[in-house]
């Protein structure tokens, strides 16, 4: 079983490796996305290179560290089109498919990776130091497929040209928030002839109203979470403007509840 599993990853980790443009950064990949799959505590690429090559790790470490994820110029783009192109094939989608929307914490112990700060960790259930990437994926009754990710980056690095011209962000990349990240995702997936789905994602891209707007603007059906707290009107139902304050008493709030008008 072990062994017909490693034949797997090595023909998987060949169907990836032809997008990466050069023969030599295949076995980067191999021996990076193995160190990912490993029991290790931390997976930046020193302690990755140090379970790939524990004889030779400062060699190992400039390899993947120079040759593989800082500076040479593959395209992520092109590998999660292979990771798509090799796995679609499984899911069944003419069954039912769908968009599945989410964002994902990494924690992390230090201050100096992109978009690294304190935020909402997913995996941790809580407010921690961590990155988030937002994803869009394919998925279907047998399983998933992510088609694209992207990191997010806060107020707190995008508006901060010390930072980033430290870490190497491009000037092109602007703050945007998270549906709007996942917008332009799904106009690139749209774009680029993906499987159309319904589109499903909880509540903190489910109440935001210009989202969903958005959302049906494209033709999209969707299936979201929203919060409690939403006001929701039935068809034809609108809210009535404020009543007029008559000079006398405190100022009413703006909104009045429950004055609805029948159109």
């Amino acid at each position: 079983m072990a062994k017909r599993a490693l034949a797997e990853f090595d023909r998987y980790m060949a169907h990836l490796g032809e997008a990466l443009g050069y023969a030599t950064r295949d076995q980067c990949l191999v021996d990076y996305c193995g160190g990912l799959m490993l029991p290790l505590k931390r997976k930046s690429v020193e302690p990755l290179a140090a379970e790939a090559d524990p004889r030779n790790v400062p060699a190992k470490h400039q390899a993947l560290l120079h040759h593989f994820v800082a500076n040479a110029p593959w395209s992520d783009r092109a590998v999660l089109d292979r990771v798509h192109g090799y796995v679609e094939p499984h899911l069944d989608v003419e069954q039912g498919a769908f968009w599945i929307i989410d964002d994902t914490g990494h924690r992390k112990y230090g201050s100096h990776s992109v978009g690294v700060a304190h935020q909402y960790c997913g995996q941790l259930g809580k407010d921690d130091n961590c990155q988030l990437a937002v994803s869009l994926s394919l998925a279907s009754a047998r399983g998933s497929v992510p088609v694209d990710y992207r990191l997010y980056l806060p107020k707190s690095w995008a508006f901060d040209r010390q930072r980033r011209g430290a870490a190497g962000v491009a000037e092109a990349v602007a703050f945007q928030t998270k549906p709007e990240i996942v917008l332009a995702q799904i106009r690139a997936a749209r774009e680029r002839g993906l499987c159309p789905g319904i589109v499903i994602a909880d509540a903190a891209y489910g109440s935001d109203t210009a989202w969903r707007e958005a959302l049906s603007e494209l033709g999209l059906h969707y299936a979201v979470g929203v919060w409690s707290s939403l006001t929701v009107w039935p068809p034809g139902v609108t809210p009535l403007p404020p009543a007029r304050y008559s000079g006398r008493g405190r100022v009413r709030p703006s909104c009045v509840a429950g004055r609805v008008m029948n159109k």
